[in-house]
């Protein structure tokens, strides 16, 4: 019933043959690769003016120099990007850009910082896409939690179901927000041109709250700087197009880097001409649409396309996150189980264990976008910076032609992006950065600890060096608590393996060992019946000081416990039945020299 319901949910499964027919093409790449850099034209424009209007009304004017600004840093990283493919065509991550430049510190370092950078972009697009959806339709404010959870995991099983058909889902949502931002865009300032803008409400006008300084700037600057979160997943995710691979990634980085200025400068300039507050209750590309449609068709278009590029914007971090955490686990810095392909040729495990952190996330800041803003950016201008950084010394070191310029080139990107990682840290620090800041080394940590047991696991079981080892007997138990058809069987299995094998039986009531006694003769086919007192009750206590007893007479021997268990015809009859057999099996796993071997016997219906 379950795999039947699993088919239905996630679909039949692939070969792995079929993996080079879900290669994505450049329209769908840039779909799934953009969509979470292109959601930020919903937000970030936002986040620069919340942070300006503390200094009051006057200091909105500041956005459109501020957008321009973050939109330069925009094209000088796609820029630096677009050198980075080049030069690794078979997956660009900055965890392995890193890795293999400056060292396995510093990959580690973007590893992490990327990890929690696609956490929290499932988190914030999602937060931010159902704030969209309240602004249009306020009796959902109060249920923005819930819904964030059922899109977290609606996302995660379009993913589950395959890369391919994932892009197919969430294809025609980009190209619609890209067109419905085109005409507010172009509307907007033809309007704007005509008849100018509508006086800002009196109730939207605020005091100043702090002065006008060049921290705060700073702190606009660094809030605006989300827009650049999702640039670096085109490079992680170069081998997931078709060939040519590395052009096709560099065509749609390019156009991404076009659509992405476009869209983000135009929102900020539109917000400052039309002198747009921000609003707790309401987005400012609700209150543009509003100012520049009416409460018309159009209207609804915009908000109901933010609202699907912002929550499918997560798809992007659903695409990348298993694959790093794919090299990570392939390198020995995360679990094996994260580098394994699902029935649909995804890394299923990756996909999983984001949708359950994204949810925990956003339960725990109540859905606000702006709760969550503060611990964005850092994780991802650190992998920038080291990203840039280590193509630098790439050139350096390899000095391909026009090596000069390419350093220069990423020289340009590293200065750029280190420069708006200290902003960022410094500004947001207090507001909730230095939780990013302490994760990352927490997550090093444990990558390195990871490695640590997977480096000691395979010198343990090599072969390097190894001693002839000495002969090997073993001892075949028979662990029984009653005599049945599923006992029987249990002791012919353990004559073949043993003729001296004996059965164990613990006590716990004198009179079931009688009659168990008596009729031992006649069924115990001829083998020992070892019974060990248990004047406590206790089972596991007498037959792990018995097992022990076996082991320290002999080193060597292996000690084989054979467990009969009867098993029902129907899964819920088993919650009638006593456990005791995965008991006793969980106390074994940590024996050494100690075999657990299960007879089950199956009941009919």
């Amino acid at each position: 019933m379950l795999s039947a319901l699993k088919r239905v949910i996630v679909g039949e499964p692939l070969a792995t043959a079929q993996a080079r027919h879900e290669r994505l093409s450049k329209s769908t790449g840039l779909a799934i690769f953009a969509s979470d850099n292109l959601s930020s034209v919903a937000y970030a424009s936002e986040e620069i003016l919340r942070v300006l209007i503390l200094a009051g009304i006057g200091a909105l004017d500041l956005a459109s120099p501020i957008g321009v600004a973050i939109a330069v840093v925009i094209a000088i990283v796609i820029y630096s990007y677009r050198q980075t493919l080049l030069a690794y065509p078979q997956g660009a991550s900055d965890y392995i850009v890193a890795k293999d430049n400056i060292g396995p510190l510093a990959g580690l370092t973007a590893g992490g910082a990327l990890l929690i950078d696609y956490t929290l972009t499932v988190a914030v697009s999602i937060s931010a896409g159902v704030a969209a959806m309240t602004s249009a339709v306020p009796m959902l404010f109060d249920h923005r939690v819930i819904v964030c959870v059922v899109a977290i995991a609606l996302i995660a099983l379009g993913n589950l179901r395959g890369l391919r058909e994932s892009g197919r889902l969430f294809a025609l949502p980009s190209y619609l927000f890209i067109a419905a931002f085109g005409l507010l865009l172009g509307v907007g300032f033809v309007r704007y041109a005509w008849s100018g803008a509508p006086a800002p409400a009196v109730g939207d006008v605020a005091d100043p709250v702090v002065p006008l300084t060049a921290l705060l700037v700073l702190r606009a600057f660094s809030s605006g700087a989300v827009a650049l979160t999702g640039i670096e997943a085109v490079a992680d995710g170069v081998t997931a197009f078709k060939p040519p691979e590395v052009h096709n990634a560099r065509v749609v980085l390019a156009a991404l880097g076009v659509i992405m200025v476009t869209l983000f400068v135009g929102t900020t300039v539109l917000a400052d001409v039309y002198d747009v507050v921000p609003k707790h209750e309401e987005t400012v590309v609700s209150q543009l649409a509003w100012q520049i449609f009416g409460g018309g068709p159009l209207y609804y278009y915009v908000q109901g396309v933010s609202m699907l590029i912002l929550i499918l914007a997560a798809n992007t971090a659903f695409a990348d996150f298993p694959r790093l955490a794919f090299f990570m686990a392939r390198d020995g810095y995360l679990p094996r189980q994260f580098g394994n392909r699902g029935d649909r040729l995804v890394f299923s495990n990756g996909v999983v264990i984001l949708a359950v952190v994204a949810i925990l996330l956003v339960i725990v800041f109540r859905g606000s976008t702006h709760a969550l803003i503060p611990l964005y950016a850092v994780g991802v201008f650190t992998s920038f910076t080291l990203s840039q950084v280590s193509m630098v010394r790439r050139w350096l070191r390899t000095r391909p032609e026009r090596w000069a310029w390419r350093v220069a080139i990423n020289a340009t990107g590293a200065v750029t992006t280190a420069t708006v990682l200290v902003v960022v840290a410094a500004t947001k620090f207090v507001d909730g950065a230095w939780i990013v800041i302490l994760l990352i080394g927490l997550l090093i940590g444990l990558f390195l600890a990871i490695r640590s047991h997977y480096d000691s696991v395979a010198r343990q079981l090599s072969l390097d060096a190894l001693e002839p080892p000495p002969p090997m007997s073993t001892i075949v138990l028979v662990l029984v608590g009653d005599l049945h058809r599923g006992v029987i069987q249990a002791i012919q299995y353990a004559q073949a393996l043993s003729p001296s094998a004996k059965a164990v039986y613990v006590e716990t009531d004198p009179e079931r060992t009688r009659r168990l006694e008596e009729r031992w003769g006649k069924w115990g086919l001829g083998i020992p019946l070892v019974v060990l007192s248990s004047p406590y009750r206790s089972l596991l206590g007498p037959l792990l000081d018995y097992i022990d007893h076996l082991r320290q007479q002999a080193p060597n021997h292996m000690v084989t416990l054979v467990l009969p268990e009867f098993i029902p015809a129907r899964w819920w009859q088993q919650l009638l039945h006593n456990q005791t057999a995965l008991l006793i099996k969980g106390a074994m796993l940590f024996r050494r020299n100690v075999v657990v071997t299960d007879v089950p016997y199956h009941l009919r219906n």
